[in-house]
């Protein structure tokens, strides 16, 4: 599979996951991409320094996740639109507090409730801002790193949030002294997000009034330039927007995606769902695991159960869409919470089917809440329409999801996890799915 794959078609598409965390529509870091590599080319990037700067830009949201939960706990908000709309926020007082008054205390319980949740950010908000940006900075480029991207594309990752002025995040840097794979991924996300919200006039005359400010004057003089030509604007706005981004890669200086290479991206892209709530830490690595063991089992051949694992890291991806105050809600969830975490199945079939060579891959991780008995979501298949391999991953998830702490229950032992488990044996659980995973627990140790 790698072979036919090449490395900027899988990130590219697996952008869309980080586009679907921060609230902003499909496509963002690419159309993101678009403008900056647009930018590095005016002014004079070689190479090297363009497919840097590539891959800093469709990765710039790999932290992303990490600060949901707390943001969701801070501002008693929901993550996705507080995201959506601080993007849009500039530097005047106005405009700030008109940001925290709208987007502070929505989920709160009661107008007492919102107005303390209010009262404490005009306190101490540059500490709580400080803290959810220093932590998905930070974060991201951790990942970037663990994903064998270089450290030009790792700070540019890192200090994304920092402004030619000093006064952005988390270290306050200025001029120069900011990576310029940041100050260009700045711009040009803050141009994509204004361009897609209040369109091109709009887009050129916020970047221009932050020059010297948020953005690098230099940078803002190339922008003025590009803007100028039609095409630039007509392809951001295409429809094929994705594949004249993947034309931009350096092709002197791609990476060869090989099979090692693409398992590491599928753990890397794991560990970003997985910390999008503190409940769901180290559970799409655990499903990995237990998958690839009862693949072992069944006696399922190496390369299918490669394949098979990369799918079980990415089962969840789809819930970087579902806000954190649906995720991490410790009681019943209302009609309409659930109907909006169920999108979630459907959200991970969407962003891996954008992988052409990851289509059956994609129906069958986007199919893990399905049930033999068709009482799943979100097609209602039965039995004979639910592959082994899904059948796999749903035993893996299912027995992760009892046996971990979660917003609603607190950790369950083992053996109480698989009696509870037995109880829909032949209606969700495949029986010899589950047989496999007793004989994995009792092989490695965890039940006697």
């Amino acid at each position: 599979m790698a072979a036919t794959l090449k490395l900027s078609q899988l990130i590219s598409a697996l952008s869309y996951a980080l586009d679907i965390t921060e609230g902003q529509p499909e496509g963002h870091c690419v159309r993101s991409c678009w403008i900056g590599m647009h930018i590095g080319r005016a002014i004079g990037l070689e190479a090297q320094q363009l497919w840097d700067l590539y891959y800093a830009i469709l990765l710039k949201d790999l932290g992303c996740s990490s600060n949901a939960a707390r943001i969701s706990e801070l501002y008693l908000a929901d993550d996705r639109s507080f995201k959506q709309e601080f993007k849009l926020v500039g530097t005047s007082l106005p405009q700030v507090l008109g940001f925290v008054f709208n987007n502070t205390g929505t989920h709160a319980d009661g107008w007492r409730q919102r107005a303390a949740s209010i009262f404490n950010v005009l306190r101490h908000g540059k500490e709580m801002a400080d803290e959810l940006i220093n932590t998905r900075c930070h974060r991201g480029a951790d990942i970037a790193r663990q994903l064998r991207f270089n450290e030009n594309v790792a700070l540019g990752i890192q200090n994304l949030d920092e402004h030619w002025d000093g006064s952005g995040r988390p270290l306050g840097l200025s001029g120069e002294a900011i990576p310029l794979n940041a100050r260009i991924t700045l711009l040009a996300q803050v141009i994509d997000v204004l361009h897609a919200t209040h369109g091109r006039g709009t887009a050129r005359n916020e970047a221009a009034n932050r020059a010297g400010g948020w953005f690098d004057p230099e940078l803002i003089q190339a922008f003025r330039s590009i803007s100028q030509d039609e095409d630039f604007w007509r392809q951001l706005e295409a429809d094929d927007i994705e594949q004249a981004v993947l034309a931009l890669e350096p092709s002197q200086c791609e990476v060869p995606l090989d099979e090692d290479y693409l398992d590491e991206i599928a753990e890397g892209f794991g560990l970003v769902v997985d910390s999008k709530s503190p409940f769901t830490a180290g559970h799409s690595l655990r499903v990995g695991h237990y998958a690839d063991r009862i693949a072992a089992y069944l006696e399922i051949e190496p390369t299918r159960r490669r394949w098979l694992k990369r799918g079980a890291l990415l089962h969840d991806v789809g819930k970087l869409g579902v806000s954190n105050t649906i995720l991490d809600k410790p009681g019943k969830l209302t009609p309409n919470e659930w109907v909006a975490m169920k999108r979630h199945a459907g959200y991970t079939e969407a962003i891996l089917s954008r992988i052409e060579s990851f289509e059956e891959l994609a129906r069958m991780a986007g199919a893990h809440h399905e049930r033999l008995d068709g009482g799943g979501y979100p097609r209602g298949l039965t039995a004979d329409a639910i592959a082994l391999e899904t059948r796999i991953i749903t035993t893996a998830d299912i027995f992760d999801a009892i046996n971990a702490e979660r917003p609603y229950h607190p950790p369950t032992p083992i053996p109480h996890t698989l009696d509870i488990m037995r109880q829909y044996l032949g209606c969700a659980i495949d029986p010899a799915c589950f047989a496999a995973l007793e004989h994995v627990l009792h092989a490695e140790g965890a039940v006697t």
